[in-house]
């Protein structure tokens, strides 16, 4: 059956009359702020404590934007007749956001939970080397990291937490079995 000439525009028309009856859902930006999806990428945090300066952050950037600069301290021994370590202590650590792709390879290779992603977006600028955060703003960004998502209630306990509760289970067995077996050779307290 041959199709009927000018369908096509008759349903092109009424797909803009449905539309046109709709009400619109625009969302007026400044005024009304957007929700956000949990995984957001916006712009990155530093929680310089956990920074071992291993730079496999800047090593894995494929836009070479991190910048970090360090130095080591020797560390006195920790207890008599140890020997003295280095370590490397953290000066500098920046990140330029204008040449930045927000991949978030820095976040996945970093081995020690340093970096993390913000929600935060409206970090603009009106010049573009005040798009270079310093490790100061980047540290003012870890208050606006939202907190981990709950584990799934179903799921396997992790291996650290099992591992630390089997140790803690175990120790307070062996602390429940001392104090029984002093309880047992004490003779009894207050029999005639």
């Amino acid at each position: 059956m041959a199709p009927i000439p000018g369908s096509g525009l008759a349903k092109g028309l009424a797909v803009t009359l449905r539309t046109m009856t709709k009400k619109t859902v625009t969302a007026q930006y400044p005024d009304v702020q957007p929700e956000l999806p949990p995984r957001t990428r916006g712009v990155i945090a530093l929680f310089e404590e956990n920074c071992t300066v291993c730079m496999l952050c800047a090593r894995e950037c494929p836009d070479w934007c991190i910048y970090i600069d360090s130095h080591k301290e020797t560390v006195p021994p920790a207890a008599p007749g140890g020997r003295e370590r280095s370590r490397n202590v953290l000066d500098r650590f920046a990140i330029d956001f204008s040449l930045c792709m927000y991949c978030g390879i820095c976040i996945e290779v970093c081995p020690f939970d340093a970096l993390f992603w913000t929600p935060e977006f409206e970090y603009a600028e009106t010049d573009i080397h005040e798009l270079t955060h310093e490790r100061d703003k980047l540290r003012e960004w870890m208050w606006t990291v939202p907190a981990p998502p709950a584990l799934d209630p179903g799921a396997e306990e992790p291996k650290e937490i099992a591992a630390a509760r089997k140790t803690a289970d175990k120790l307070a067995a062996e602390q429940a079995a001392e104090q029984d077996r002093a309880e047992a050779s004490d003779p009894q307290e207050g029999q005639p």
